[in-house]
Parts: structure tokens; sequence; C-alpha cells
């Protein structure tokens, strides 16, 4: 488990940079007038799979019992939770379908949103 829990350690660095980097894209996108694209849209895809195994790794130690050394372990699952169905619900119930300049924007504020809530809680200066 030591394994595990390390990667998902490490995971959770590589989300949050990830997100940053896609963030910043897509508002440099957004400013340029562009609107949603496969290549955006595939990488946006990456950063929820990254997501989806963290989550995974996360479980796994919950499951194993050492997810216990948290201080907060509800509001460590509520935010991973969160993480879980944000983006996926914003291009899927807000944006349906819509690739315009609009959706680059919708999906800017929402992925760096993301990008602050798993900072907050799973970065470097965050609260156990």
């Amino acid at each position: 488990m030591e394994m595990i829990n390390t990667i998902h350690g490490r995971f959770a660095t590589t989300v949050w940079l990830f997100l940053l980097v896609l963030g910043l894209w897509s508002l440099w996108r957004a400013i340029r007038g562009q609107g949603l694209d496969g290549s955006f849209l595939g990488a946006l895809v990456i950063g929820q799979v990254l997501v989806y195994f963290e989550a995974l790794m996360g479980g796994l130690l919950w499951l194993s019992g050492e997810g216990g050394n948290l201080s907060q372990p509800a509001i460590h699952i509520l935010y991973a939770a969160f993480s879980l169905v944000f983006l996926p619900f914003v291009f899927l119930y807000w944006l349906r379908g819509d690739d315009s300049n609009r959706a680059q924007w919708v999906l800017t504020f929402a992925i760096l949103f993301q990008f602050g809530t798993i900072f907050y809680r799973f970065g470097p200066y965050a609260p156990l």
C-alpha cells in the first residue's frame, strides 16, 4: 500500500498541474475567439481520466484502511467526489454540445475553478 499511497500523492500534483496548464490554454483560446475543437476536448478528457485514476487510487487506499490518517477524511472525499463530476456536468448539462467561443469561456472558468478547488485541498500547502 505504500506504493499506492505514493502514486496517489504524486498524481494529486499531476492533476492540479495538468488542470492549470489546461485552464491557461483554454483562456488563451477563449481570448483569441476560438471555440472548442477536438484537440482541446481530447486534452479535457485526458485530464478527467487523470482525475478518475486519482480517485481510484484514493479509493483503494480508503478500502485498505490507509485513509484514516487524514484529519478530515469526509472533506477529502467530498472534494474528490466534486472533482469526479464537475467538468462532465458542465460539459453535458450547461454546454449541451455547444462548441462556440462562449463554450470555450465557460470551460475556461470551470477548469480554473476545478484547479482552484484541487489546489486548495490537495496542493502543496493544503491542510491534511
